[in-house]
């Protein structure tokens, strides 16, 4: 492993307009950079560097969507192979989040409270309390890290890393409540009455988006998010069809042949699928059939009814045939996930847009004085580096708010 991140790394052009880092990577990660000071012997000094950029670095090296961002962007990948970012910046952050020692501003005397321990809620956990203020993460789940724990599967990211995570925020001084859901027995209005004098919001999306067909509450159905929290309390039989086209989806096919199931299909309504090209790659070396063109019909005890669709060659649906049944033991709903609604309901000034999400500004802060929100329950199902981008400003405009909120009461 090591010599080949080295070899990688040795092909760099260190290009004085590093498009990897300008045009691919959203969080804009110092990429020629990283690699300098590796080739250097600097590793720990890069490993800083990603962490203070990025602190799921390590993440984001795992899970980003590479081939249409760093690497899709590398200028070697014109002429042939692009260089392997994710694997050089993976052997670095890797590393170096063992060495991490987090340190603390003087205590600022303020406490905020963080709903959600997704991406957004680490990021902005891991910044703010940097700068002095009192944490306390807020987990429905009984482990941190959100969908990246409970959506991601482990042969994408291995939850080791989310455990070691969390050992580095008690180290910083956060506290964790897991199994505590804010909207349940304590309400947002509890934490400001409690002293918290900010109220962060990253509860991402865990709410199944529906196809709205017939047969989706029949035993022998389920829903993606569901599924993905924990695979072994399924039994889900030979032949399996998958409902939906992104990585979501690619994420259940591959989960569900290492459970077990011996025929699995994924059914994709369009001809274009939403999914990676890396990701379409790994599921059909898993074995997996892809079929285009299917929409979802019906799910009957048999399997889904499908009508297939006939496009043209930009796109533009053709005609429709008749309705076949797909025979399968089980079928999962992987079309996207959209918010849940229990905060908001149990609280009052918190406005939302038409699609359930979290109204915010750029700054990440909702209607109600206070109280911020950023991740996927603000710009829906998104990815984790997109979440780490936004939660950083969110972070910045969270530490104004905190310090003008302090001269107030001064």
């Amino acid at each position: 492993m090591a010599a080949h991140v080295i070899n990688e790394a040795r092909r760099c052009l260190q290009c004085k307009k590093p498009l990897c880092q300008l045009k691919g990577c959203p969080v804009q990660t110092n990429i020629p950079e990283m690699i300098r000071l590796f080739l250097d012997g600097k590793s720990a000094e890069a490993g800083k560097m990603l962490f203070d950029n990025n602190p799921l670095s390590v993440v984001c090296s795992l899970v980003c969507d590479h081939e249409n961002q760093c690497e899709g962007n590398c200028i070697q990948g014109r002429k042939g192979a692009a260089i392997q970012i994710p694997s050089i910046e993976n052997y670095i952050s890797d590393a170096y989040l063992d060495k991490l020692t987090l340190e603390r501003e003087p205590d600022k005397g303020q406490k905020v409270a963080i709903i959600g321990s997704g991406p957004a809620g680490i990021t902005i956990a891991v910044k703010l309390a940097a700068k002095g203020y009192g944490i306390t993460i807020f987990e429905r789940m009984d482990q941190i890290g959100g969908m990246m724990r409970y959506a991601i599967p482990s042969f994408r990211l291995p939850k080791s890393i989310l455990n070691r995570y969390q050992e580095k925020l008690r180290e910083l001084g956060i506290h964790i409540r897991p199994n505590t859901s804010i909207g349940g027995a304590l309400h947002l209005d509890d934490l400001f009455n409690d002293g918290y004098d900010a109220v962060f919001i990253g509860t991402g999306t865990w709410r199944p988006k529906r196809p709205h067909v017939r047969g989706e509450s029949l035993g022998n159905v389920h829903y993606a998010i569901d599924y993905l929290q924990n695979p072994a309390a399924y039994k889900l039989g030979d032949t399996v069809a998958v409902i939906g086209a992104g990585n979501s989806a690619m994420d259940v096919a591959r989960t569900v042949v290492r459970m077990g199931s011996r025929f699995v299909t994924v059914y994709a309504r369009r001809n274009r699928i939403a999914a990676s090209q890396r990701e379409l790659d790994y599921a059909h070396a898993d074995g997996i059939d892809i079929q285009p063109g299917m929409a979802i019909k019906e799910f009957t005890d048999e399997g889904p009814i499908f009508i297939p669709n006939i496009y043209d060659e930009e796109g533009n649906l053709i005609r429709q045939e008749e309705p076949v049944l797909c025979p399968a033991d089980s079928s999962i709903i992987a079309v996207s996930q959209g918010p849940k609604d229990k905060i908001v309901k149990t609280t009052t000034g918190i406005d939302v847009t038409d699609y359930g999400l979290i109204a915010v500004d750029d700054d990440g802060r909702t209607t109600r004085e206070g109280v911020f929100a950023s991740g996927d329950v603000v710009a829906g199902a998104k990815n984790v580096v997109l979440a780490v981008k936004f939660s950083k400003q969110v972070a910045k405009a969270m530490d104004r708010y905190l310090q003008e909120k302090a001269k107030k009461q001064s």
